[in-house]
Formats: structure tokens, sequence, C-alpha cells
């Protein structure tokens, strides 16, 4: 328990933070820990709660790699991954859509739902929000963003709604495409022109040192991003997401953060304090 004064310190010192993120658009992506610890999961939850209570707009982007991984196999589909990202047939995209669209996304609506916050699921062919293409030869039914329609989002936010967004997208011929959870919350936070996107992870951030926590980088400049990759200080799946940060940046995203999801209530703390937990990526 904290005192009477310790509180009031803390929210003295979240009122700036308060003041500068009301009425603006946060776009929060959802992943690991923090989406199969129940604890975890709830404090997201609470978290977004009391960032829409203080007039911010937040638009949560997931993706579920753990549970598609394990609907494959109970349907017997092996699994294959190629740089990272998962090789998917037709077939394989549907039963993707399927968890996300139809469990996962839905599983975090009803939580919100549960504790009075207003929230709408929506996939890509929903209001034709996310316009994919194939990302490349190799992969099949993985997607890159081409184009998002803002108007779903907009019209939810105004009406007081936090969209919960799955990672799927379409093409002109209808098909389904399996897209990186990452890419499609930095597209997204490009598209509404986002005070700020926070990507969650399994670590603490960008280390020096994978192997020591004291080297987190709290401060990357995107121009720094190619030396850090090649000198392998950001590697492997870390890589996806730095470029997804970078876009976001160049795009006009105004902060973009990675941040430690296993970290309890690791989303405020990042936004309404000055204690900052991850990397801030900055142009």
């Amino acid at each position: 328990m904290i005192s009477d004064e310790e509180r009031s310190k803390v929210l003295l010192e979240a009122l700036p933070y308060i003041k500068k993120y009301s009425g603006k658009i946060i776009v929060v992506k959802y992943g690991g820990n923090a989406m199969v610890n129940e604890t975890l999961m709830n404090n997201v939850i609470d978290d977004i709660i009391l960032l829409k209570y203080f007039g911010v707009k937040v638009i949560l982007v997931h993706g579920g790699g753990p549970e598609i991984t394990s609907l494959l196999s109970k349907v017997g589909k092996k699994t294959e991954f190629l740089d990272g990202m998962r090789v998917s047939d037709a077939e394989t995209a549907v039963y993707a859509e399927m968890v996300l669209a139809g469990k996962i996304s839905k599983d975090i609506v009803r939580k919100l739902q549960n504790k009075d916050c207003k929230a709408i699921s929506l996939d890509g062919s929903d209001g034709g929000m996310i316009r994919a293409e194939e990302y490349d030869n190799y992969h099949g039914f993985v997607g890159k963003v081409r184009k998002i329609n803002t108007e779903p989002l907009f019209t939810l936010l105004d009406a007081g709604y936090v969209p919960v967004v799955s990672s799927t997208g379409y093409d002109r011929n209808g098909c389904t495409y399996n897209i990186n959870a990452d890419l499609v919350a930095s597209s997204i936070a490009s598209a509404v022109k986002a005070e700020s996107l926070m990507i969650m992870t399994d670590t603490p951030g960008i280390l020096k040192d994978k192997d020591d926590t004291s080297t987190l980088m709290k401060k990357i400049f995107v121009s720094d991003v190619p030396e850090l990759m090649s000198e392998g200080i950001i590697s492997g799946g870390m890589i996806p997401k730095a470029n997804c940060c970078v876009e976001a940046i160049r795009n006009g995203v105004k902060k973009v953060f990675i941040i430690d999801g296993r970290k309890p209530n690791s989303i405020i703390m990042e936004t309404l304090s000055d204690v900052g937990i991850g990397t801030m990526f900055v142009e």
C-alpha cells in the first residue's frame, strides 16, 4: 500500500501527460506473455480503460501466433516458419483468421465490455479496413499492408469505442492474408496519425547486450537503426519490430516505443509517468 502523499505525487506526475494525450490516439500492439498470462492480460485491460477515462483514444491491435499454431496442430497441419514468419497456404490463412478474428479478438472485447468499456472487434475485411497484397513469393498467403481505410476506426473512436483489430487483411480478389501484427499496428498508427505507438514484447526493449538487461537503450534515433542491425544489436525477431517503429516515425507518428509487456501496467508506466520502461524511437 502507498501513502496518500505518495499517491498524490503519482497523480501530479501524471497530470501533464494526461493533458498531453487527452483527445489523442494511441495504438497498442498487444502480444507476447501479456496475451497468455491472465494477470498481465487484466493489467492491459485496466491500462486501456484508465487511458480511456482520461480521454485518450486507444486502438488495440493483436496477433496470436501460439494459438494459431495450436489449432493447426489439432487439425493436422504442420507449421513452417521462414525469416520469422509463418508460411501459409490458403487453408492456413483461413485458420489464422478464425483464431484471430473469431476467438482472440472476441475474448479481448468481452474482457473490456465486462469492465464497462465499450469495444468492438474488427478484422481487415470489416469496412474494407485493411487492403493487403502478397508479402513475397515464398510465404504464400502472408500479406503486407497495401492500404488502411481509416473510416471504420475514426467512426468507432468518435463514438467512444475501443477498436480491437486482428491482424488479417484481404486483396481485391477477396483472398485472406495473415499479416504480422507489428506491421498492422505500425500501418494503422501511421494512417490515423497517432500520437504514440507502443509495441509490447517479452523483452525490456533493445539491449546492447541481449543477456544484460542493464544495457537497455532507452532512446534510439531512426538514423542509427541500420548500424545497430549491422552490429547485431538489433537482430532476429527484433528486426521487423524495429523496422515497423522506423516506418511509423517517418510516417508522422510522434512517439514510438517497444515496451516490456511482462511488466504490470507497462502501458500506463510508459504513457503517464516520467519513468519510461522501454526503448523509444525518435526522428
